[in-house]
């Protein structure tokens, strides 16, 4: 893995509300932004920004299903955030 690939992972995990999106989506598996949003007490844009940074990171996944996106934690994730990811 590149340092550059790595650094931009370890950043995307950096970060409490990112976190905390990732252990709401370990328990429910699959999630739209409002939902997720209302779940770790965030606004819906400040939601989105979060999962953007972790779906450029190839963390999450996303699905658009007509007017919503639904995320969910990579089937493919990057090795270096497979440990970091077990421990949320």
């Amino acid at each position: 893995m590149a340092e550059k690939e790595m650094e931009k992972i370890l950043k995307a995990l950096a970060n409490r509300r990112r976190l905390a999106i990732l252990k709401y989506l370990k328990n429910r598996r699959q999630a739209s932004v409002g939902e997720i949003a209302g779940a770790i007490k965030l606004s819906f844009r400040a939601t989105s920004k979060h999962l953007i940074i972790l779906s450029v990171a190839d963390i999450l996944d996303k699905e658009q299903r007509s007017s919503q996106i639904f995320y969910s934690i990579a089937d493919s994730l990057p090795s270096a955030a497979k440990p970091i990811i077990s421990l949320v």
